[in-house]
Order: C-alpha cells, then sequence, then structure tokens
C-alpha cells in the first residue's frame, strides 16, 4: 500500500504535526521524531530520533522500529532497530513509544545500557503555531495529499531538567536545552540542506530552523525552502509559501552561504560544515546509512529590516547541520 491520507486523516494530522501520521499504512511510509538534548554549558549535545519504517525491497519486508543517537561531541552515532510491533505513537500528542524507550511533551525516558536516564522539560514546549490558514511550518503545503516528505516543529526551545547515565559516567541537563522536530511520508528528498540552533550568543530565548530542498510537484520538481527564526517576541518566516526569496545560496568545503529576503526582512546565514556522525535516513524502500549530521556548527546570523537597520547580528552555536544528496541540482532547480 502505497503512503495515503484520507480527508479525515488530512485534518487531524495537518493540525496536530506533532503526533503519529501511520495510522492505518502498511508500506511506503516512514515517521521520526528528532529529539535534541543541550547542556547548559554546551559540552554535552546528543540527537536521539525515535521512529518507524514501513517498505518493501524486492518483496521483502523492511518494517522496523529504531531509536538512532548521535553523540555531538564525538560525532559518534549508534542505530539501534527493534520489531515494529515494539513502536506505538499516539494521534493528536506527542507520545512516542520504541521498545523501552518514550518521547512525550514531558521529557525523555532513555533506556540504553551505554545511555540511560530521564530528562524533565521544565518550560512547555513552544511549538510552530498551527492555524487553518498557516498550518505549522509547511504553510498551505501541508494540506497537499502524498507530498514526499512532510515535515513539524514540535518546540522551537525549552528548558532541560534530570541526567543522563553515559557510560558509566553522570551528566547533568539540568538548566540546559532541547529542542524538537520531525519529519514524515515516503522518503527525505533527493537534495536538501538543512540546519538549526537554540543557542545565540548575547542573544538568549532565540531559535534558528533552516531548510531548503528538492520537491517533487506533479511530474517535475522545484527548490522550497522554509526558515523560522523565533525570537522572545515573535516568529519571523522567509518560506516558499509567503512570497520570500532566495537572494543566493552557495557551498564550498567549509561554509554553506545563504541569503533570503522577505516580508520579515534579509536574513543572511553562513553556516560552517563540520564533520560529524552517521545517520540513517529513509529512501523508498528501507532505512539507509547515507546522512552525515554535525552538532558542532556556528552559524552567522545577520538580520535587517527593509531600513537596513541591523535587528540581529551574532553567532548561533551548537548548531546543527545536514548538507546532503544532489547538490549540483539543488543549486540548479528553479524556485517557485
Amino acid at each position: 500500500m502505497k503512503f495515503v491520507r484520507t480527508p479525515r486523516s488530512i485534518v487531524q494530522d495537518t493540525m496536530h504535526p506533532e503526533g503519529f501520521h501511520g495510522t492505518g499504512v502498511s508500506g511506503g511510509f516512514f515517521e521520526g521524531w528528532y529529539v535534541k538534548l543541550v547542556s547548559a554549558d554546551q559540552s554535552a549535545r546528543w540527537a536521539v530520533i525515535p521512529g518507524v519504517f514501513r517498505g518493501e525491497d524486492d518483496g521483502e519486508r523492511t518494517d522496523e522500529a529504531f531509536v538512532q543517537v548521535l553523540n555531538g561531541a564525538t560525532g559518534e552515532s549508534w542505530y539501534h532497530r527493534y520489531p515494529v510491533e515494539d513502536f506505538w505513537a499516539a494521534r493528536g500528542r506527542f507520545d512516542v513509544r520504541v521498545g523501552p524507550h518514550r518521547f512525550t511533551n514531558r521529557g525523555a525516558e532513555l533506556r540504553f545500557d551505554n545511555l540511560h536516564g530521564d530528562i524533565a522539560y521544565e518550560t512547555a514546549l513552544d511549538p510552530w503555531p498551527v492555524t487553518w490558514r498557516k498550518p505549522g511550518i509547511m504553510g498551505w503545503y501541508a494540506w497537499v495529499p502524498a507530498m514526499e516528505c512532510y515535515h513539524g516543529v514540535v518546540s522551537f526551545g525549552h528548558d532541560l531538567a534530570g541526567s543522563l547515565t553515559i557510560d558509566g559516567v553522570s551528566v547533568d541537563f539540568t538548566g540546559g536545552r532541547g529542542y524538537i522536530e520531525k519529519d514524515w511520508g515516503r522518503a527525505f528528498p533527493a537534495g536538501y540542506v538543512w540546519m538549526h540552533s537554540a543557542h545565540f550568543v548575547d542573544t538568549p530565548g532565540v531559535s534558528l530552523v533552516a531548510s531548503v530542498a528538492i520537491i517533487p510537484w506533479l511530474r517535475s520538481a522545484f527548490r522550497g525552502f522554509i526558515v523560522g527564526l523565533r525570537t522572545p517576541d515573535r516568529l519571523r518566516t522567509w518560506a516558499t509559501y509567503n512570497g520570500s526569496k532566495e537572494i543566493d545560496l552557495a557551498f564550498d568545503d567549509s561554509h554553506v552561504r545563504w541569503s533570503l529576503t522577505g516580508p520579515d526582512g534579509q536574513l543572511e546565514l553562513a553556516a560552517e560544515r563540520r564533520r560529524g556522525g552517521l545517520l540513517h535516513a529513509p529512501v523508498r524502500t528501507r532505512m539507509h546509512e547515507r546522512v552525515e549530521e554535525t552538532l558542532d556548527s556556528v552559524i552567522d546570523v545577520r538580520l535587517t529590516d527593509e531600513a537596513g537597520q541591523v535587528l540581529i547580528d551574532t553567532k548561533a552555536t551548537t548548531a546543527g547541520l545536514e548538507v546532503h544528496g544532489d547538490l549540483d541540482r539543488l543549486l540548479s532547480i528553479n524556485q517557485r
């Protein structure tokens, strides 16, 4: 069975991106939640990704549940497979269980031999606002059925408490910050850039998430982008769906440089490319180890308004960065 949503599930899933979207789907589907945990001094930085994949390859079922882990301080990563029957997630709310591990809007419970403990969220999650006209980070594209990949921001940032025992050593996360996002659909894009940080130098309470990707559309494709800059007073957005435009997008061995303009001003980003760990990502038939992600990037962020006044000019640290896939095609393809 291909990934197809009913009208009822479209409404429920779109208005609750944090919940599970795969009820009743037996194949050609993945869903994963990206849970980032950073200690107060940023020395401990982890990404923990629970999820599920349902698919088939040459007549062989490739279903599996998983929890993958990235140690951002060392670049080490682990992928833990579980029987798909060991996966459960709620519709309409963030509550995910894989084997002995659980992830909710209250915290994370990890039960690996070398990584275990409970992390509580001390402040409420801060999701990308969802309304009928602007249903989350994807805007009106969230209403389009059978897109290759859907995206949601469960929390731009929240305070942490508790500790994890890592290789026998207790690490305190109290006073740290967390971030949660998610993806679901058939597969990751063929080429994309993604970056995130909730740690801005001398600018507390700010969080950035930004991505640009090849988006299949009918019998062609376009380059689509979404950027959210969350400050304590508002959410600024640059996106394909709100009239924003890319000024430039360029890569070299050391940086990703990206500038955009839109209703919320001009945004310039320069993210350092650093070595990271390998994560598994969904293709059409199975989970493949193919994506390198770092949690050690630094992003220069500069925001100016229409009058040229500088509103933000700082660095974001402990940043996640992925640059993957057919980058030549990503650069050459038309914006929508």
